[in-house]
């Protein structure tokens, strides 16, 4: 198996590298064309055919300039997660930001303390729901984020729910190739879809497009290495899989077999317990298993309400 983290990294900094590279030769350019200019006044024109209007050449010239290679960072905008009541990466100290470091806490104690070693793959943790619509990837992608936060910590958050894929969109990310593309063969490495941001410990690989055969790929030898990799490669890395629900749909259940703990989220009000009983049995029963229990409501000093979330683990 290729050491595909390290050829990601390695392509990150070659890219940089050589990005540094064409500023600065922009950066000189510009030096020469300023001091022609002191001399004498130059004329410059851009030929155009006849045939296309000029409007159109400037909007072909934006559309190259903006095409972005496979290996920039996405750019995580703090200030429009903040609105939508994510945890603050402003320095900001919100309640939610305090629920997610007592959650993360206990996921991080489970991947590195003493329970560790009674657990396969402890530092994979996926998150998933019963049933649709109840908060998984905004809990996925404020975990990730908060672990980010840690001084000895990094994360890489895979969007595994290939069937309805979310991660992006609630980070407010472009659509790019992901986890699909890789499995099917439509890239070469895992390290071409998997993604820099703006949050240095934080990677993302997207779920990609959809494909008739997700069960069968997600199922295949060649995501087990890749997980297996991303298991055992870096011993502080944590990685979270956002996985569909684990009530009607097959992917859950393989994914399921990678992880060696499970993050449940629970919509107070709307799940049943049928519900979550049914979500666990799917589940491998040598997991650590947690609830984190979403949109409640309670009251904080100033009697004023706000959305809460729980975690706690499975009792046996």
């Amino acid at each position: 198996m290729k050491n595909t983290i390290e050829k990601a990294l390695q392509k990150q900094k070659e890219a940089k590298a050589a990005k540094q590279n064409d500023n600065a030769e922009g950066t000189l350019e510009d030096k020469q064309v300023s001091s022609q200019s002191e001399e004498s006044e130059v004329s410059i024109e851009i030929p155009t055919s006849s045939n296309i209007p000029a409007d159109k050449v400037v909007v072909d010239e934006k559309e190259f300039i903006n095409k972005k290679s496979p290996l920039d960072e996405f750019t995580i905008d703090f200030e429009r997660l903040d609105k939508n009541g994510h945890i603050s990466l402003n320095g900001d100290r919100k309640q939610i930001n305090e629920e997610y470091r007592e959650i993360k806490r206990k996921l991080l104690a489970n991947a590195f303390g003493s329970l560790a070693k009674t657990l396969h793959n402890p530092n994979i943790i996926m998150v998933t729901s019963s049933r649709p619509s109840e908060g998984k990837t905004f809990t996925a992608t404020n975990l990730a984020m908060s672990i980010a936060s840690e001084q000895d910590k990094t994360v890489l958050l895979v969007d595994a729910d290939v069937l309805k894929p979310n991660v992006l969109n609630t980070l407010g990310l472009e659509r790019r190739k992901g986890l699909m593309e890789y499995l099917t063969g439509d890239v070469e490495d895992i390290s071409d879809v998997l993604y820099p941001t703006n949050i240095d410990k934080l990677k993302i690989i997207p779920a990609g497009k959809s494909h008739h055969l997700s069960t069968e790929l997600l199922a295949s030898q060649k995501m087990h290495e890749t997980v297996d990799e991303f298991a055992n490669r870096y011993p502080d890395r944590i990685v979270i899989f956002d996985t569909p629900p684990l009530i009607g749909i097959n992917e859950s259940a393989i994914l399921a077999n990678f992880a060696g703990q499970a993050v449940v989220v629970v919509e107070e009000g709307k799940a049943k317990i049928g519900d979550i009983k049914m979500s666990v049995e799917r589940l491998n029963p040598d997991m650590a298993i947690g609830f984190v229990v979403n949109k409640s409501v309670h009251n904080d000093t100033d009697g004023s309400g706000y959305y809460g979330y729980y975690y706690s683990e499975r009792s046996e």
